[in-house]
């Protein structure tokens, strides 16, 4: 699954990111439409003190694995297409990279269910470069750090995630990208944060309800649907958003709009507590006062095959 985040205070430091909840300013507003082409999200802020404040705002954009498998997300497309507005005016961001290995079990083999070990600063001591630790994300169709250059870095760390890997292997590793600006908000004002980007879309050939439906709560009218339209087994895609991060705010977000947007003749599914009223024959949206974001977002469409 691919996701994407809302905004949130706090800073990149050796350990990753560092989440901060804010006690001065709130989320007042969040505008969010999520479709498989596009993800926009509008934002107000408010400053609740006396004085400026000023802080680093994070957005970290998924973690991806070094192996494409079947997933089909295009990655680069998503870098060139991040913007952001502060205003109404664009602004320049800062980027930041950091990477992962997976943990080894006691037998050698990946612990796929760990929590992955950040091992940039020991790269870079090895000599892997910026372009180097982003290629995850950069990359086509085949490897751009060889696995070579992995088993030559003789660091330690590096070593024992690496026992019983050849020259013949491929290493398993993630790249992660966090986009981060500093920005004042002034005292008793309201500040109009605006992002637009091509999301990551994951995916699959070959769709199973009985696999996927605990992380897109699919009901009796979908599985219905599928059904009907003879779907078992066809093309899905799959997208994600955090929205979580929106809780590290002063205050709950006083109107929060989500719009979930599919193509014409596709199903889609996801998960949502609150009333999902359908507002056009392709688009879905949900309203909430004083919401306080407790879960994040797993979207996925199905749709016919086209031969």
């Amino acid at each position: 699954m691919l996701a994407h985040a809302n905004d949130s205070t706090g800073y990149v430091s050796t350990n990753g990111i560092e989440y901060l909840k804010s006690k001065d300013i709130q989320m007042y507003s969040e505008d969010l439409f999520i479709s498989k082409k596009n993800i926009k999200v509008d934002y107000q802020f408010k400053n609740l003190s006396t004085q400026d404040v000023t802080e680093t705002i994070l957005f970290p954009l998924p973690k991806v694995e070094s192996f494409t498998d079947s997933d089909f997300a295009d990655t680069a497309k998503l870098i060139k297409s991040f913007k952001v507005w502060i205003d109404g005016k664009p602004i320049q961001t800062e980027i930041h990279v950091r990477s992962f290995m997976p943990p080894l079990k006691k037998d050698g083999e990946i612990d796929w269910h760990a929590k992955w070990i950040d091992v940039t600063d020991e790269l870079r001591g090895c000599g892997f470069s910026t372009k180097d630790l982003q290629s995850p994300w950069t990359h086509k169709s085949q490897r751009t750090v060889s696995t070579e250059k992995f088993l030559a870095c003789k660091n330690t760390k590096i070593q024992n995630l690496l026992k019983g890997t050849t020259k013949y292997d491929e290493v398993t590793w993630s790249s992660q990208l966090i986009y981060s600006w500093k920005q004042t908000f002034k005292a008793n004002s309201t500040t109009h944060v605006k992002h637009q980007y091509s999301p990551l879309v994951g995916g699959s050939v070959a769709f199973s309800d009985d696999y996927e439906g605990k992380d897109y709560c699919m009901d009796a009218n979908f599985k219905a649907g599928i059904k009907k339209a003879k779907l078992g087994q066809a093309p899905y895609a799959a997208l994600g958003y955090i929205l979580k991060t929106g809780a590290n705010w002063a205050k709950p977000i006083e109107n929060f709009k989500l719009t979930i947007e599919r193509d014409v003749n596709e199903l889609v599914s996801f998960c949502w507590a609150g009333k999902v009223k359908k507002i056009s024959p392709t688009q879905f949206q949900m309203v909430e006062k004083n919401f306080v974001p407790k879960h994040d977002l797993n979207i996925i469409f199905v749709k016919p095959r086209t031969i």
